[in-house]
């Protein structure tokens, strides 16, 4: 007996880029809440901080040699990053750091300076020899994602700590994890390759209540950190991070559609009833829906573009019409311009049909009454029961 061995493999990174100037940002936002005791945000503040090469300080005539990992910072410049109002408090957040063995420091000048050092820097970051000022919010450093479990599994997280935790664990364009080639989606890593989760799995994940958890996220969303994609019944949310994109790579951020997310994670598209379905395209041709759907800065396919087969013995010719909308919607927003075209023309034939089911397998061919150009895509539609319900965020 022969076997046909293909081998793939699969890679874990160890560790996150994270760039100064986004940790600087974040830090003042006073709307976002510090009361937690995970302790996730002051580490990577002091982080962004952090020195990558050596360089040197002068405070009150003194030389102060200052290496790669290290930092030197006024006392009252460092509690206003805390945004603590006291010296006993802001030492104790380091008193907390140290206690891990996460940093080590000393306090000098009276007081009035505390110099820093995060212990195995030079594990997780390259170290630059060279002698030169350093500037604060320029460039990145490395975070070790063995890290954030242990930071969140220390105790409640704050509304910051949920925002770093969410961004530490963003996927984007990874062919394992679904929905990631929309857009910069979060996935926890549990093993399950899905990024859909509920408010009770978050809640437990950062030491607070599942209604806390959903005003949070709420609040994250109102506020332009995310953009949750929630779907009935057994399924959940999709978390979407905002401005991921600009700060990571420095390309434009993407707008994140909700039917191409459901395409994307294979989850069904709810049809209206076919008397609404009715409503919609009753007396419309393509010219009167395109000039429509521009007036109100939306372009759909019309009916009339949409051409479909008469072999569809059980599936209604309205349920499709209205699914070949929606994917021609999903191809526009991946860079498809005739999914708003109104020489358009979207034919729609079968395959193979599971009558008991209701499967639909079909070829979908888009071509243009303009010039020669087509395009060809395998069309699947699988009906799904309610009967299995999941949380939904």
């Amino acid at each position: 007996m022969q076997y046909q061995l293909k081998l793939q493999q699969l890679v874990t990174y160890s560790r996150c880029r994270i760039y100064r100037n986004f940790i600087r940002t974040l830090a003042e936002d006073t709307n976002i809440r510090l009361n937690g005791d995970s302790y996730l945000f002051y580490f990577m503040l002091l982080c962004s901080l952090a020195n990558f090469r050596t360089s040197y300080m002068q405070v009150d005539g003194i030389s102060y040699t200052i290496a790669p990992g290290e930092w030197m910072i006024a006392s009252r410049d460092m509690m206003k990053l805390f945004r603590k109002k006291t010296m006993k408090s802001t030492v104790e957040i380091f008193d907390r750091l140290s206690d891990k063995n996460l940093i080590s420091y000393i306090i000098s000048h009276k007081g009035h300076y505390i110099k820093f050092s995060i212990n195995n820097w030079s594990k997780f970051n390259t170290v630059v020899e060279a002698n030169a000022p350093c500037t604060k919010d320029d460039g990145f450093f490395f975070f070790p994602y063995r890290l954030v479990s242990e930071f969140i599994g220390s105790g409640k997280c704050s509304e910051m700590d949920i925002i770093l935790d969410l961004w530490l664990n963003t996927i984007y364009n990874d062919s394992c994890i679904p929905g990631s080639d929309v857009g910069p989606v979060v996935y926890i890593r549990n093993g399950s390759r899905s990024p859909l989760i509920g408010y009770d799995e978050l809640g437990k994940r950062w030491g607070i209540s599942k209604s806390t958890a959903g005003r949070i996220m709420r609040k994250l969303e109102e506020s332009g950190y995310i953009k949750m994609v929630a779907f009935q019944g057994k399924y959940g949310t999709a978390i979407y991070l905002c401005n991921y994109l600009s700060t990571m790579f420095q390309i434009s951020d993407i707008k994140i559609d909700k039917e191409e997310v459901a395409m994307a994670l294979n989850i069904r598209v709810n049809i209206p009833e076919e008397e609404e379905i009715m409503e919609e395209t009753e007396v419309m041709d393509a010219e009167k829906a395109m000039a429509l759907a521009c007036q109100n800065g939306e372009n759909e396919v019309s009916e009339a573009q949409i051409c479909v087969s008469n072999h569809f013995c059980c599936v209604p010719k309205s349920h499709l019409v209205h699914l070949v909308r929606k994917a021609a919607k999903a191809l526009y927003l991946q860079g498809i311009a005739c999914g708003t075209c109104a020489h358009a023309r979207y034919y729609l034939s079968p395959l193979s049909q599971d009558c008991k089911s209701k499967t639909v397998n079909a070829e979908l061919l888009i071509r243009c009454t303009e010039s020669e150009n087509y395009y060809r895509f395998a069309f699947t539609a699988i009906p799904e029961d309610d009967n299995e319900e999941r949380e939904v965020v």
